[in-house]
């Protein structure tokens, strides 16, 4: 009796702290795109409409000071984001379809900041001033010299300004470690003079901080020890500028970290940095980050020759680059080799993959097969940057104008609402906890159901 009555008590405790896990997780927004960059928390009380203007179902909106593309991350109560100031007091941006390879041209002193926001309130609990200094490198005229989303494990917070630094605080404020990898110019390869701002950002597992940084000639991978900010590991790649973020990928004890690329897409051993598989033919700017479902590692990139979707196996070894004719190998299960999204990220959620590209076309695909469910255009989309998030059966995207709109996910595409912020956006939008938390140029903004 006594053995049962104890069988049932660890069953009660297990039970207990399963459910406390589960609802803990969900308050987590850890990195750039959320819990391994998947775009996914589950939640059935977020609003898919509000309305700046009336107040209807905004929690708080709070003005953020100069410019930055970074999305917030959270952690508990704590959200963090990151902003640089210019002492030209203009933070121009110019958002729209357009394909000029403008720099700004502002010389000025920056100040790059680090905020921390109590996420229920929206009151400013810390900022600093990592760094002030000119930015080393130029930005383009639809950049942020603060692109790169910051990354949290609970303890520490990881925020990443390319050339201008990478640093490292604890949740009270302070300063951990700094450091600084020198030049790190993210431009277009056909032309190595033009700067175009860093945007790859720092992701966080297992006490280390994974940062990409791929530049023509001298990119690389590299491992850091979160707590000192020692260098672990670092392993040259050559490939051309990038401005994807990395992801974690663990299955049956394999742990890898997965990069995106134009020559060199990869696979690389999480603990030693050693390359395991790599992928040409990609977009030949790439911007979206790896995501996995259904026991795949799906890739994308659109510019230049090639704008593929590869949906590969984890057993893949060695260079599993495809020819010019095949879609499959014994490495990728499908794969198109033009259409794929440029800026966004693509969504998987349930059954289906995502894709929306700039102009506003969304193609949903099986996910599993490939197959084409359904394409459909958001009407009157100017230009997409942002990458979508789901929750509850919807997909939630931001416009470049200043929309967000919201999409019934499944086989039949419905617009289920047009919501706007008044304002631009370019950052990708976080959830924690029932709320949606949206960057816009000027200002971070909650949004969630009035209890």
């Amino acid at each position: 009796m006594k053995s049962r009555k104890t069988l049932l008590l660890l069953s009660i405790l297990l039970a207990v702290v399963s459910v406390d896990a589960q609802t803990e997780y969900n308050n987590q927004w850890p990195q750039f795109r959320g819990p391994f960059a998947s775009g996914i928390v589950e939640s059935n009380q977020l609003p898919d409409r509000w309305d700046i203007t009336t107040g209807e179902n905004i929690l708080w909106k709070l003005k953020i000071p100069g410019l930055g593309h970074s999305s917030p991350v959270i952690w508990g109560d704590r959200l963090f984001i990151t902003t640089a100031i210019s002492g030209s007091g203009s933070d121009s941006l110019k958002v729209g379809l357009y394909g000029d390879i403008d720099e700004v041209g502002d010389r000025s002193e920056h100040e790059f900041r680090v905020y921390c926001i109590d996420k229920k309130s929206g009151e400013l609990l810390w900022e600093r001033l990592v760094h002030k200094g000119v930015p080393v490198t130029e930005r383009h005229t639809k950049s942020s010299h603060a692109n790169p989303t910051p990354a949290t494990d609970g303890r520490y917070v990881v925020a990443f300004f390319g050339s201008d630094g990478l640093y490292c605080y604890d949740f009270e404020g302070k300063l951990v470690w700094k450091k600084m990898f020198g030049r790190i110019n993210a431009g277009p390869y056909t032309d190595p003079d033009v700067e175009w701002g860093f945007a790859s950002s720092p992701i966080i597992h297992e006490n280390r901080v994974i940062v990409q940084c791929d530049i023509v000639g001298d990119g690389f991978l590299a491992s850091l020890d979160l707590e000192t900010g020692k260098e672990i590991w670092r392993t040259p790649r050559e490939d051309v500028a990038t401005w994807s973020t990395p992801n974690f990928f663990n299955k049956d004890g394999e742990r890898w970290i997965v990069v995106n690329g134009f020559s060199q897409i990869g696979g690389y051993d999480f603990d030693t940095g050693e390359e395991l598989w790599r992928l040409g033919n990609g977009g030949d700017a790439p911007v979206p980050t790896p995501v996995f479902a259904h026991g795949l590692i799906f890739i994308h990139g659109s510019h230049g020759r090639y704008q593929p979707i590869f949906a590969i196996r984890p057993e893949a070894r060695g260079d599993i680059t495809l020819d010019r004719e095949s879609t499959t190998s014994d490495n990728i299960v499908w794969s198109i080799k033009r259409g794929a999204a440029y800026m966004p990220t693509n969504l998987v959620y349930g059954n289906y993959l995502y894709n929306l590209r700039m102009n506003g076309n969304l193609t949903c695909f099986d996910a599993r097969t490939g197959e084409v469910i359904y394409k459909e255009r958001i009407p009157d989309a100017m230009g997409i940057t942002a990458s979508g998030v789901a929750s509850n059966g919807k997909l939630y995207y931001s416009l470049e104008q200043g929309d967000v709109v919201v999409v019934k996910a499944g086989r039949e595409f419905e617009l289920l609402s047009r919501n706007p912020m008044d304002d631009l956006i370019m950052a990708s939008p976080a959830i924690s906890e029932d709320m949606l938390f949206f960057r816009t140029q000027h200002y971070l903004v909650a949004v969630g159901n009035f209890k």
